[in-house]
């Protein structure tokens, strides 16, 4: 009787409201990134929801170019929202008392910005159109003034996230350079950031911004507006792990923490479950402790970095994102945890949460639970087909894959059973996943030639036609989540490798 009290109390999501902490966060967030994987409204309401009920009062939406821009439409994509949607959905989440917060790239991550010809004259450097260069002062104030006030117009927030994350060209072209040998890289950061954060600032806003950048060349960081607000993104590292935090928070700067659910090395055949529960574990009492005021829950898509198709001159034809994670549709589970922790000051004990998990989401009892947790937190390592002993350890590594997707089989959910079956989806991509590796490995080998070649297309047959079965389950388990067109390209992408190694093998002309 006891434990299913305990249940009641820290497993059932209506129940979280009702709980409040001595040092509780201001805010609890949860961030959206559309760059990839776009949600359709539907899915945005019905997760919006959810989140309400799990106590989040915040969510940090990444539209990229699924935002209807007005004066700069140029930039939307072919699955951008109208603006009636983004509106709708604003109007939907204050009812639920959740502030919804724009994250509007202005530095690094402006790829989808960029590759537009009409902004290439802010380009850091022609062959890499992530940044933009932080001196062509005029031309980024009147971009990006424009871009605040149309996120403004739609968010009602007192606040706008900046980004300003992984600045990788920081200083590379030949003034920025010039710039940064004279003055230093923290000058030549804070200068842009803070000509973006007073334009914030001047429209009554609060600036938002990813410390990263700033933590690692903190020296100029005091001419920034002190209204600024600095993100601490942790994904499971030591702290400190961009530089010394207690340098910029005593220069009187708010901190808000942010930990992930989806985040490198994670991709369509690897979820690091365990690294991410206890992510949430170490990370969101060290937030206490160090007093950040809020705590905004990051889950990636994708990582933010293309592959680009080029024309003479540099042109570009198109761009692919690289690496692609499951959709958020998978990971409830990770999102409760979320919810627990903001609430409890304890660290979570991540096993025992996903038992309870289990048992009250779906109905699993006594070892069944425990089972589930050995099936989630099955080896996860990445195949490197490079390694002298790669096809040894692509078959270890397939025997304890195939004991997690017994498990998943064999286990027998009483309700939530389309939750249950992304789980089942997941290990059934990476099994998909391995076999390849293992025919991929053989490929690469010293040993291999001509000869060799069409012993290997029986298992790419079988695998084709392996990989038809999963892009239905992928579509029957995400229809209605992601958009159609989206579900097509994300399983065309996820098969290419697949496809280019057949018809190499095969010669078909």
């Amino acid at each position: 009787m006891f434990y299913s009290i305990l249940l009641v109390i820290f497993f059932v999501p209506d129940s979280f409201a009702q709980l409040k902490s001595s040092e509780d966060f201001k805010v609890k967030g949860f961030h959206i990134d559309l760059r990839i994987q776009v949600m359709t409204p539907e899915a945005l309401r019905d997760f919006a929801r959810e989140l309400a009920s799990f106590g989040i009062n915040t969510l940090v939406m990444e539209w990229e170019a699924t935002y209807p821009y007005d004066k700069h439409a140029t930039i939307s994509n072919k699955l951008a929202y109208s603006r009636e949607e983004v509106k709708s959905f604003i109007d939907y989440c204050s009812k639920l008392g959740i502030d919804v917060i724009p994250l509007q790239q202005c530095f690094g991550h402006v790829e989808y910005i960029l590759r537009n010809d009409r902004y290439g004259h802010l380009k850091e450097e022609r062959k890499d159109i992530s940044q933009i260069c932080p001196l062509k002062t005029e031309g980024d104030s009147l971009l990006f003034s424009d871009l605040f006030k149309d996120m403004a117009s739609t968010h009602p927030s007192k606040y706008i996230h900046i980004g300003g994350d992984e600045t990788y060209l920081l200083g590379h072209c030949k003034d920025c350079s010039k710039k940064a040998a004279t003055v230093g890289k923290s000058k030549l950061f804070v200068d842009y950031m803070k000509m973006i954060t007073n334009i914030i600032v001047d429209m009554g806003k609060t600036p938002i911004m990813w410390a990263d950048i700033l933590l690692k060349y903190p020296e100029a960081a005091s001419e920034l507006p002190k209204e600024t607000i600095f993100i601490d993104w942790n994904y499971g590292w030591k702290t400190n792990h961009f530089g010394d935090i207690s340098k910029v928070q005593e220069k009187g700067f708010t901190f808000w923490g942010s930990p992930s659910i989806r985040s490198h090395p994670d991709n369509w055949y690897v979820t690091e479950w365990e690294k991410h529960f206890n992510n949430q574990r170490d990370f969101i009492p060290y937030s206490r402790k160090a007093g950040y005021q809020g705590m905004v829950m990051t889950s990636w898509s994708t990582s933010g970095l293309y592959g680009f198709t080029w024309d003479s001159g540099y042109e570009l034809v198109d761009m692919l994102q690289v690496r692609n994670n499951y959709p958020l549709s998978a990971f409830r589970m990770l999102v409760a945890s979320f919810a627990e922790t903001l609430k409890k000051q304890e660290p979570i004990h991540p096993e025992t949460f996903v038992m309870g998990y289990a048992e009250e989401r779906f109905g699993l009892k006594g070892t069944d639970r425990q089972r589930f947790w050995q099936a989630i937190t099955s080896d996860p390592r990445q195949v490197v087909i490079t390694r002298p002993n790669a096809v040894a350890e692509i078959a270890g590594i397939r025997v304890k894959n195939d004991t997690a997707r017994k498990i998943l089989k064999d286990l027998k959910p009483l309700r939530n059973h389309k939750e249950f079956e992304h789980y089942r989806l997941m290990f059934d991509l990476r099994a998909f996943y391995l076999d390849f590796k293992a025919i991929e490995a053989m490929y690469n080998s010293e040993d291999f030639n001509r000869s060799k070649a069409k012993s290997l297309l029986p298992g790419l047959e079988q695998l084709r036609s392996t990989s038809k079965t999963l892009d239905r389950r992928f579509y029957e388990l995400n229809k209605g989540f992601l958009y159609d067109e989206e579900i097509r390209e994300q399983n065309e992408i996820r098969n290419q490798k697949l496809e280019v190694l057949f018809q190499r093998i095969s010669r078909i002309r």
